[in-house]
């Protein structure tokens, strides 16, 4: 099939120490790393089974050193990878729709992260469909913090704006909405998401997405296994 659009994930190796330290206590270090990988993987099966889309991963970290890292690996097989390259989270956002636009030119973008395992191929399809769909040149996927979950473009080139947004804020998606509108866009509104920061924020997408790895790991944390 024709790739309509690329599927731009932006994620980070899942290191014990360096993973999800937010969620620590009540997770240890390694469950937290656990949680992360499962998130990651949970992402790329939803994102690779997305019809029409070109997955593309911006990756950063040692896999080497990640728990599942050989599991993550073969996973990214299924993608394009690409090093992500910047100063700061803003620069590589940026950075990584130009760098997947050079792989993919000419294709809208939709990019996610790895903190929303409870997305499925349907609900991607419908975040992009306004783009690919209905001439939308935009579409902005809140996230129930403040933040945002998902950035559609058609011109990938408009990514250059996120260089200016502080991020991971509890503003940073009405500031990233308004530099949006700022450059001309008319960005389309997607559904909100939460994302997960928090133990309590993992508690509760588990119940949006019950049976994947995502909800074994966070269930460990709790120490009852998920059948």
């Amino acid at each position: 099939m024709t790739a309509r659009f690329v599927l731009l994930v932006v994620a980070k190796a899942p290191v014990p120490g360096f993973a999800k330290t937010r969620l620590c206590p009540p997770a240890t270090p390694a469950q937290a790393a656990e949680i992360a990988a499962a998130a990651l993987l949970d992402t790329l099966d939803a994102v690779c089974a997305v019809p029409g889309a070109a997955p593309v991963v911006a990756m950063t970290g040692d896999l080497d050193a990640a728990t599942r890292g050989a599991e993550i690996g073969l996973a990214l097989r299924r993608a394009t990878v690409i090093p992500q390259r910047g100063w700061d989270f803003g620069t590589r956002l940026a950075n990584a729709h130009a760098d997947s636009a050079a792989v993919h030119a000419g294709l809208p973008i939709l990019q996610i992260g790895m903190d929303t395992p409870q997305v499925t191929p349907e609900s991607l399809a419908t975040t992009i469909a306004p783009i690919v769909r209905h001439g939308h040149d935009s579409v902005l996927g809140p996230a129930a913090d403040g933040g945002w979950w998902a950035l559609g473009l058609a011109d990938p080139r408009r990514a250059q704006v996120l260089a200016g947004v502080p991020m991971s804020r509890d503003d940073t998606g009405a500031r990233t909405l308004r530099a949006l509108i700022a450059c001309g866009l008319e960005p389309s509104q997607a559904a909100q998401l939460s994302d997960v920061d928090t133990m309590a924020d993992a508690r509760g997408v588990v119940l949006e997405c019950p049976g994947g790895r995502f909800a074994r790991a966070v269930a460990a944390v709790r120490g009852r296994a998920v059948a």
